[in-house]
């Protein structure tokens, strides 16, 4: 039978907010991802859509933004591959030094995961926690880089034609069946009813 996986990004960082790598370094949520976070959830309510496992990269921010997605009322697991690309030396430093796309090999030399690798951490990584689930949804909250990775593992079974940018909160929904993974749709939310308190 297929299951769905709904993957998640994070909610704004600070270190978002102030443009620095974050990869395997950590930043707390701002006033506006906790927002993000809150819309999310609201899509979820809005559309009946529930979980019945869930999963977060151990990042402070992933798993934050899981509980402010549920409530804090859905028990989850924390999973290390699921965390964000690592970018070795270069964490925590501007995004200005970051190389032009695609990385490929270029933060291997400074202590970090080429793009192979974090593709394959990523891969190996949600198709045991799928193959393992006895769920039927699933919620995933990991990393923009991460997730782009994950989803370009699976690019010949693509049902849209891109993923478009990978926001705040943006969620790729795939459905899962016969080991395979086929991306259906890529949601972003409205943040425009958003005020700063």
């Amino acid at each position: 039978m297929a299951k769905t996986l709904y993957l998640m990004r994070h909610g704004q960082t600070l270190f978002n907010l102030r443009h620095k790598v974050q990869g395997w370094c950590d930043a707390p949520l701002t006033p506006f991802g906790i927002y993000q976070a809150q819309v999310a959830g609201r899509y979820f309510k809005d559309a009946g859509i529930t979980f019945d496992d869930a999963y977060s990269s151990t990042s402070e921010r992933a798993c934050d933004t899981l509980e402010l997605v549920t409530d804090g009322k859905l028990p989850y697991k924390r999973v290390k591959g699921l965390k964000e690309w690592n970018f070795g030396t270069f964490e925590g430093e501007s995004e200005d030094l970051n190389p032009p796309l695609p990385y490929e090999d270029f933060f291997v030399t400074y202590g970090g995961e080429s793009q192979t690798q974090v593709r394959e951490r990523m891969a190996a990584t949600i198709l045991k926690l799928m193959q393992e689930t006895p769920g039927q949804s699933v919620l995933m909250v990991s990393h923009g880089g991460a997730m782009a990775n994950f989803a370009r593992a699976w690019q010949e079974n693509w049902r849209l034609d891109s993923l478009g940018h990978m926001t705040n909160c943006g969620i790729l929904k795939f459905i899962f069946e016969d080991n395979q993974f086929y991306l259906v749709e890529a949601i972003g939310h409205d943040f425009s009813g958003w005020e700063e308190k």
